[in-house]
């Protein structure tokens, strides 16, 4: 057996667990919004032939490098163009949002696409304070109110027979068994999704420090319910693959200068890549970036076939998520075409 020097404990491989893709349709210098769909629909149509899992859009307001701010409508395009592919949220941050308009949304897009959808919710805003505050009916941003705006949420999905105290229905929406998943970059929602007995998504692409605590918390607070029998966690991670070590990381630059940007609070569409960013960055800005960044896969097919396995021995996901961020579009598809490789390959 080639695993049997493997305890059982970590002999998961990449070929048993389902890969997904996250996707906030990047708008790259000198282009458009539009071309960004376009792109996004691109790699959907792509990655459904390879075989991922789930094709996952994010919601994110005010940023020149990010599309993706209308989650739902972007979702219905990309789940239009698609045929088998899961299409969700990764996600929808419900504190700016009425439950309500949620459930309608997807209720809509369950309606449209049947057994494809996935709802996936977290409770930051999504952007700076400012904006959180012109999305939204009140001033509170912090997020507290978010099991509160899940119950409720939750409640319009129940069929119409158990309808709820209110009297208020969702049309399309009640009845529909829509998944629902908590999103976490900490271990709020990991607690709150093990109590819940719902899935859970860590955003390991931009918190690697709380992937494990994150992860611990939420299987020791699972509870079985109708959704689930045990915890089912999936992992975010950046991936940036290439035909050598080299060009990988050359390519990574563009994500590099996106998170200095946000170091900065100076955004900017996706910039194409540079050959030395000691040339951009202060010593204090490059170990601010890298920590933020320090779970990012990047390189040839050999490295990255090692290093998702590595994450995978380490976190026991039950599925990973990848998310890449170049500014070329060919060399975004070759990426996500190196991990399906990879993958059918094991």
């Amino acid at each position: 057996m080639a695993h049997s020097n493997i305890d059982q404990g970590s002999s998961k491989q990449l070929r048993d667990i389902p890969l997904s893709v996250l996707d906030l349709s990047p708008i790259v210098e000198g282009s458009t919004p539009a071309e960004s769909f376009r792109k996004s629909l691109d790699l959907a149509q792509h990655v459904e032939k390879w075989g991922f899992l789930r094709y996952w859009v994010a919601e994110h307001h005010g940023m020149p490098s990010v599309a993706s701010s209308a989650t739902s409508v972007l979702i219905g395009y990309i789940a239009a163009g698609t045929s088998t592919i899961r299409v969700g949220s990764g996600g929808i941050m419900l504190p700016n949002h009425a439950p309500l308009v949620i459930a309608e949304q997807f209720g809509t897009l369950e309606s449209l696409y049947p057994g494809r959808i996935d709802l996936g919710l977290g409770r930051a805003p999504g952007t700076d304070q400012r904006t959180a505050r012109a999305l939204r009916r009140h001033q509170n941003v912090g997020g507290a109110d978010f099991p509160e705006l899940l119950t409720e949420l939750r409640g319009y999905f129940k069929p119409a027979s158990e309808g709820s105290a209110s009297g208020i229905r969702a049309i399309p929406g009640e009845g529909l068994s829509i998944p629902i998943w908590l999103l976490g970059s900490s271990d709020f929602s990991a607690q709150l999704a093990g109590m819940l007995g719902l899935p859970f998504a860590f955003a390991g692409h931009f918190s690697p420090n709380y992937i494990l605590p994150a992860l611990d918390v939420y299987r020791h607070h699972f509870r079985p319910s109708e959704v689930l029998e045990e915890p089912y966690a999936m992992v975010g991670v950046n991936v940036m693959a290439a035909d050598t070590d080299e060009r990988a990381q050359y390519l990574s630059t563009s994500h590099y200068q996106s998170f200095l940007q946000i170091i900065r609070d100076d955004r900017k569409p996706v910039q194409p890549p540079v050959e030395n960013m000691d040339e951009l960055w202060s010593e204090f800005e490059k170990l601010t970036v890298l920590s933020q960044l320090g779970s990012s896969i990047i390189g040839s097919p050999q490295t990255v076939k090692r290093k998702l396995q590595e994450l995978l021995d380490a976190t026991q996901a039950d599925e990973l998520m990848i998310t890449t961020s170049m500014y070329d579009h060919a060399d975004r598809l070759r990426s996500f075409e190196i991990v399906a490789d990879i993958w059918k390959s094991e």
